[in-house]
């Protein structure tokens, strides 16, 4: 991979509940992206990571003490192929099973 392509890559935060035990060191390290609920569990308030943040994110997903904390990299849309207002995707008819 070029550096021009993963700089158009984003990175995308997620968090594995059936590992997450609650320690709250993702919030405490990274308070700009994650919050805690009223149990102690994060709360994602935006999952795209902007670039200024990426360096904090990534150690907030190195010392999650179960590795429930993820750091994914998901591709972003060319400009030429994001859509454009007043389009749409194309419908696709939908049977709900009765006799027509």
């Amino acid at each position: 991979m070029t550096h021009a392509q993963a700089e158009a890559q984003a990175h995308v935060l997620a968090v594995d509940f059936a590992a997450c035990d609650g320690h709250g060191l993702c919030a405490e390290l990274l308070p700009e992206l994650v919050g805690l609920d009223e149990w102690g569990y994060p709360v994602l308030r935006r999952p795209t990571v902007p670039p200024d943040l990426l360096p904090h994110a990534r150690r907030a997903v190195a010392a999650c003490p179960v590795m429930a904390l993820r750091l994914n990299r998901v591709p972003t849309p060319a400009p030429d192929q994001l859509p454009t207002r007043g389009t749409a995707a194309p419908r696709r008819a939908v049977s709900h099973g009765q006799p027509g």
